[in-house]
């Protein structure tokens, strides 16, 4: 749908023909064994039609035979992940621009990672190696979870340096669960955000820091009023150096007399909540009401 475009990229809709639109916009699929890019086996970049930014790499392309190019990885940080308004499956989209792509599958053992995207041929164009030159996203992401995920994004994306903060679940077993399914319990998620930033702006550090200062890092069964396994304070850590520096802070809260409960824990496959929890406190012009700003690093309990 065209308010699923980002609205830098909706003026780019009109050097699509029909068709095209038909996929990237109004999340269409083209007829399987019918695309153009399917038997594409030269090395190079396949990138997204509508904003041109590079989504998978060859080496990544694997024959499925399910009758459309099938990637077992993404170039970091290009493809988001959506749940289809199908209920069912998972939608996914070009990062930097919105454009429909198709589908994510896990569990069906056909690579050793064990993950299909499912990619309309017509969504991409391709590069050959020696035509495209990789350049990486200066944009990195964060995943924090503490509490209701509505505060949480209400006080980042106010940090200078975050380009968006989006709410969904990580850490869980269920594949695209809804936010009805993590609240009954059983999945294992917690309400998680993505935090997109530039880090030549803010540091990883500085987010996460200020994550400390606006929840309770202390409560062990959910956020204020909020309680229960989905509430609980984590941070989802990439790699070592994101692990370390999370630790780190935790020392520090520790030496100010604070008993944190957050967990350090490794970043799973997240997935976005629907649009009735995003950016919920702006659409509202309330204020969270089990967060706020406590200057936990500049002051000893």
């Amino acid at each position: 749908m065209l308010s699923d475009i980002k609205t830098a990229f909706r003026t780019k809709i009109e050097t699509l023909n029909d068709f095209e639109r038909a996929v990237l916009v109004d999340k269409a699929t083209e007829r399987p064994f019918s695309g153009e890019l399917l038997e594409i086996k030269e090395e190079g970049v396949f990138a997204c039609r509508l904003c041109g930014a590079p989504l998978y790499q060859t080496k990544d392309k694997f024959e499925s035979h399910c009758g459309w190019p099938s990637f077992d990885d993404e170039i970091t940080g290009a493809v988001q992940r959506v749940p289809d308004i199908d209920g069912r499956r998972v939608e996914i989209v070009c990062g930097n621009c919105g454009g429909h792509l198709g589908h994510v599958f896990e569990g069906e053992e056909m690579t050793p990672k064990n993950i299909r995207h499912c990619v309309n041929s017509v969504s991409l164009v391709f590069q050959p190696k020696e035509a495209f030159v990789i350049k990486e996203s200066p944009l990195k992401r964060a995943y924090l979870a503490g509490g209701c995920f509505w505060g949480v994004e209400h006080y980042l994306q106010q940090l200078e340096g975050v380009e968006s903060v989006v709410s969904g679940f990580m850490g869980g077993h269920v594949v695209d669960p809804d936010y009805y399914d993590v609240v009954r319990g059983g999945t294992g998620h917690l309400e998680t955000v993505e935090v997109q930033y530039d880090p030549a702006m803010v540091s990883y550090r500085a987010i996460v820091k200020h994550f400390f200062e606006i929840h309770d890092p202390e409560q062990s069964n959910g956020q204020g009023p909020d309680i229960g396994s989905q509430y609980l304070s984590a941070v989802f850590v990439s790699d070592e150096a994101e692990a370390e520096m999370v630790a780190d802070l935790i020392r520090e809260l520790e030496e100010n007399g604070y008993r944190v409960a957050t967990q350090i824990l490794a970043k799973a496959p997240f997935y976005t909540a629907d649009e009735g929890h995003q950016d919920y406190y702006e659409r509202k012009g309330t204020e969270p009401y089990c967060h706020g700003f406590v200057p936990r690093f500049e002051q000893k309990r």
